[in-house]
């Protein structure tokens, strides 16, 4: 699912600086990061299980099973 924010133009410019410092490939990836950041998700908690392929945009919201 996409959405359109609002945002105004220093922080849109703020954005584009980290994305390209930090080699995010999207606004998303970036925003994630910094949210898991924020919060002090610790890195542990995602990508626990290496039999599941990464999920595509339309899997994100949907339940899979590995074999």
């Amino acid at each position: 699912m996409e959405t359109t924010i609002q945002l105004n133009k220093h922080t849109v410019q703020v954005l584009k600086d980290m994305k390209k410092k930090f080699k995010m490939k999207s606004y998303d990836e970036l925003i994630n990061t910094l949210i898991h950041k924020q919060k002090k998700t610790p890195k542990s908690m995602f990508g626990s299980n290496p039999r599941l392929d990464p999920f595509t945009e339309e899997e994100r919201f949907t339940d899979r099973e590995y074999s």
